[in-house]
């Protein structure tokens, strides 16, 4: 009961202040739109950039720790895309759009703040050698995946163009990319710099977990319960259970389990709906996927943190 009230409900109280606000008219849709552009495209990526510009590359980027997690939402992104095709009989590029929602989870808006809160600060570098390559490899994957889907009978040398362009379209991906850059050529950055950077670090959770609450109200459920349940159980069931299974079969030490077991744990990020947006396909069932398993990922991590060492 403790982890349940000192370390998840304050992150979703604050995402249901922004369901509340805009629920109740408070806060309008223009709003939530202009927050979450904030968030996305500046502030978010400046967390980024700032940690992993700093981050100890060689120590943190465990291939145990990436391994298991990464091999985890592989099998989550194939467990979608093929109940999508051919359990609930979607067409391909839908079924890629949900196997998306399997695969991305929200390693940044939940996953950093209850990892935080569970086990301190210190314990963020596994989150953030997790999340330096998250954003590149699922959108990889899915931009990769869709792109061949839809260039059946085309160019096969135009493809790689195609992918390229997208992902790094991304201000989250150019954040990372930048951090990457600093890191490795040892770029000096300037205090007043670094101030500013921090400034803008500081907002970026808080104003992120307040607009989801306001995108999830806009997106509710509507039909597809079954597909938005069976992505739901891929998300918070199946990625975990196989991330702990390699972890231990990796012996991967006990703040790289928490940090890979908590990030598989979490629901769907709000990358699952723009990715499905970006393609307009299956965009009901990403943006309810999204919503509910939110919701219920308050009670699956309350089990994972009882579980975990």
């Amino acid at each position: 009961m403790a982890a349940l009230l000192e370390v998840i409900l304050p992150v979703f109280l604050v995402i249901g202040f922004g369901y509340l606000a805009v629920w109740k008219g408070f806060f309008n849709d223009a709003g939530v739109d202009g927050l979450m552009k904030f968030t996305q495209n500046f502030a978010i990526p400046c967390l980024l950039f700032r940690a992993i510009s700093t981050l100890d590359l060689g120590q943190n980027f465990d291939l145990a720790l990436l391994g298991s997690f990464y091999a985890g939402a592989l099998t989550g992104f194939a467990a979608g895309l093929l109940g999508a095709r051919f359990f609930f009989g979607r067409d391909w590029e839908d079924s890629i759009a949900i196997g998306f929602c399997c695969l991305f989870s929200n390693s940044l808006l939940l996953g950093l703040p209850i990892t935080e809160r569970a086990y301190g600060a210190s314990a963020l570098e596994a989150n953030y050698a997790i999340i330096a390559i998250h954003s590149p490899f699922c959108y990889g994957v899915g931009i990769t995946a869709m792109e061949i889907a839809r260039n059946r009978g085309g160019s096969v040398a135009s493809l790689p163009g195609k992918v390229l362009k997208a992902m790094f379209n991304n201000a989250l991906i150019l954040g990372i990319s930048l951090g990457f850059a600093v890191n490795l050529g040892g770029v000096p950055m300037p205090v007043v710099v670094t101030d500013a950077l921090d400034l803008m670090v500081r907002a970026a959770l808080p104003a992120a977990l307040f607009g989801l609450g306001g995108v999830l109200y806009r997106y509710r459920p509507e039909g597809d319960m079954r597909t938005i349940l069976y992505v739901v159980a891929v998300s918070l069931i199946l990625h975990p259970m196989i991330v702990w299974g390699l972890a231990r079969a990796t012996d991967l030490n006990d703040a790289g389990l928490r940090s890979a077991i908590i990030t598989a744990a979490m629901a769907p990020g709000i990358n699952a709906y723009v990715f499905a947006n970006m393609y307009g396909k299956a965009r009901r069932v990403a943006a309810s996927a999204v919503l509910v398993a939110t919701g219920l990922s308050i009670l699956t991590v309350w089990v994972w943190l009882a579980v975990l060492p």
